[in-house]
């Protein structure tokens, strides 16, 4: 019986809020929990919920890997057409332009992109390659390779960026080598997982100095770097081939000599000043010493 009762007064109580002039609109906004309707409020957080995740999945992993996926292209582009420029279209008898269209085709860059690339090369304006040397924060040794059409200008953004970020344009080259790399997926063609020891011992075997396992920063999965010696680049990465390897890229980099440790904060800065140096359409690469 008081169980009739509580729900016939509970209903009463519903009509007579609703009935005044106002509360029924403002009942319907506010959804009250034991006045409204608490279906309705259920159903309208899931639906915010839902729009909201995938508004930040979008933002925050898709919408950044498609910005960096096409830097990487328009870079890769840029490149291949230096390559073109200095020694011909044909990727049989030009060694650089292979490396770079065997890199596009790893990084999954369309086969008619880098067909436009190559046969583009005369519409292009004249383009170089510069090296910007600089110190960041914390003391820090940053390389910066560019491929530019007008090497004042894309210095002169580079310093303006250094400064408002506490870096200075600085030599720093006696603090990098200049090596071979060829970089490798960590399965081999068959898709079966390399594991370090054996790719230390097919390092040995196909004349690299040292193997390191790093991250691919644009395809943030694992990759092996083979280092060896400029002259010896083209062997070994023939080498690692016949080993059943598959390679990502292949080049010349600078790698430390010497390496610098840095505070949680200086960190912070370095790595908001590398994003922003990323982000200039004439940079290639950027090296740094960090430990």
């Amino acid at each position: 019986m008081s169980l009739v009762l509580g729900r016939f007064c509970f209903s009463f109580r519903s009509r007579l809020w609703r009935s005044l002039p106002g509360c029924q609109e403002t009942l319907d906004r506010l959804h009250c929990p034991g006045i409204g309707p608490q279906v309705a409020s259920l159903h309208a957080s899931a639906v915010a919920s839902a729009g909201h995740n995938k508004w930040s999945k979008v933002k925050h992993i898709k919408g950044p890997k498609d910005a960096a996926r096409a830097r990487l292209f328009a870079k890769l582009t840029m490149m291949i057409k230096v390559a073109v420029k200095e020694a011909g279209p044909n990727p049989d008898f030009n060694p650089f332009l292979y490396q770079l269209v065997e890199q596009a085709r790893q990084r999954n860059m369309p086969k008619s992109s880098i067909e436009a690339a190559i046969k583009g090369e005369e519409k292009s304006k004249p383009t170089s390659y510069a090296l910007y040397q600089a110190r960041g924060p914390g003391g820090c040794s940053l390389i910066i390779e560019l491929l530019t059409d007008n090497t004042n200008r894309s210095f002169a953004e580079l310093r303006l960026l250094l400064n408002k970020n506490g870096g200075t344009h600085t030599d720093v080259l006696h603090c990098f080598d200049k090596k071979g790399v060829v970089t490798i997926q960590t399965q081999d063609r068959n898709g079966k997982p390399v594991q370090m020891e054996q790719a230390l011992d097919w390092a040995i075997q196909a004349g690299a100095e040292d193997v390191q396992e790093v991250q691919d920063e644009e395809e943030e999965n694992d990759i092996y770097k083979y280092i060896c010696d400029l002259s010896s680049l083209r062997d070994v990465r023939s080498q690692l081939i016949s080993f059943g390897l598959v390679p990502i890229s292949s080049g010349p980099e600078y790698l430390p000599n010497i390496t610098v440790q840095l505070s949680d904060t200086d960190k912070e800065r370095v790595f908001k000043l590398l994003e922003l140096i990323k982000d200039q359409p004439d940079v290639m690469r950027v090296y740094d010493n960090i430990e």
